[in-house]
């Protein structure tokens, strides 16, 4: 069997640095609650994303349902079904119902034509998903958002790192949540962060993921979402480094289209005018008109070679028992569920990889 290739790995900081950033916790047992490293990260985080309130959190999900939380929503939320399930769990949990609105075609992010629609006198909020770390469209969904004083919630997982036109992801919407997963771009073990527009929602996050409590004084029902003094070092660490990962999957990324590229019923990653993006995943479709069998096909020839790929995301979130929906109410989203396929992505990936790789799917997809 030929040596594995996964479809992620966690970049890891130098052994040493961890370790010395993690030493002092031995003196000062402080290892939770708050502690030097917990506010550090959060500095350099504010300095790396250009925020001002921005809250660390056990993880993203966490982080996703107290900004719902914080922000007081109710009643409706509309959202994409094309998305990992924590975005629509977040709302499920929360008491709040998911509206789901179509996808482009281009990019797998939020359609802004197909958003106005769903608008109801029960919506408050929009929740739309940036993908792959492809950006969504900012400025028509927050003209959008205006004209109906509802609140934008951006589900920016897969955006650590992007930039549109200079500005950060973290700069759109009334809030954002990051997820700094150890399979993401930038990690911190486990963890996450929610970044405000405004002080007030910062602080009532903050007192949300401790217990709901307000100093010693019980002020809400809030879980116990703080991120620890380990995982806030992990972050430290990867902060330096997140700049060669993000070139390095870039090189990958650029691999990857000179050997596919012009394949018949291949469609690789559409590249946005303006956007840097960070190379999170890296999505092709694979046209079963062209292609056969299709994303399935070529899934099942990867796993014979020990190349581990994703059918991400699939199935659609508003299929789910809690959901109950179709996907003909999305069919550009379910387009892209039954046809995309994310193969293996990461800093060390090597030339060799990425050629070995894209030799198997030219088995499957050569006429």
């Amino acid at each position: 069997m030929p040596d594995k290739i996964d479809v992620t790995r966690s970049f890891m900081p130098p052994f040493e640095e961890y370790a010395q950033t993690i030493r002092p916790l031995w003196d000062s047992r402080r290892l939770t609650n708050g502690g030097a490293l917990h506010a550090a990260f959060a500095d350099a985080l504010r300095e790396y994303l250009g925020v001002s309130h921005l809250s660390l959190c056990v993880n993203g999900h966490q982080a996703l349902e107290g900004v719902l939380t914080a922000l007081g929503l109710t009643g409706e939320v509309i959202t994409t079904p094309f998305t990992f399930v924590s975005t629509t769990n977040a709302i499920l949990r929360c008491g709040l119902t998911p509206v789901f609105c179509d996808v482009l075609a281009s990019d797998g992010t939020m359609d802004p034509d197909a958003l106005e629609p769903l608008i109801t006198e029960r919506t408050s909020a929009i929740l739309p998903v940036h993908v792959y770390g492809n950006l969504c469209q900012t400025e028509a969904i927050e003209r959008i958002a205006q004209k109906y004083h509802l609140k934008v919630v951006y589900d920016a997982a897969h955006a650590f790192g992007v930039t549109k036109n200079g500005v950060g992801a973290a700069a759109f919407g009334d809030a954002a949540m990051f997820s700094f997963h150890a399979t993401k771009v930038f990690h911190s073990i486990e963890g996450g962060a929610a970044v405000f527009r405004t002080a007030e929602a910062a602080a009532a996050f903050d007192r949300w993921k401790n217990f709901g409590l307000d100093g010693e004084t019980p002020d809400a029902v809030g879980p116990n979402a703080k991120m620890n003094e380990f995982a806030a070092a992990m972050g430290l660490c990867n902060l330096k480094y997140v700049a060669s990962a993000i070139a390095a999957r870039k090189a990958a990324a650029e691999a990857y289209r000179e050997h596919l590229s012009g394949i018949p019923g291949v469609t690789l990653p559409a590249e946005q005018k303006g956007v840097q993006s960070n190379y999170a995943y890296y999505p092709v479709r694979f046209d079963p008109a062209a292609v056969p069998g299709g994303r399935d096909a070529v899934l099942e020839a990867l796993a014979a070679e020990n190349i581990m790929a994703r059918r991400y995301f699939s199935p659609l979130t508003s299929v789910l028992p809690a959901c109950g929906g179709s996907p003909a109410a999305t069919p550009a989203a379910a387009r892209w569920a039954d046809t995309v396929l994310c193969l293996p992505m990461y800093a060390e990936l090597t030339p060799q990889d990425v050629a070995r790789v894209c030799g198997v799917i030219k088995t499957v997809t050569r006429p």
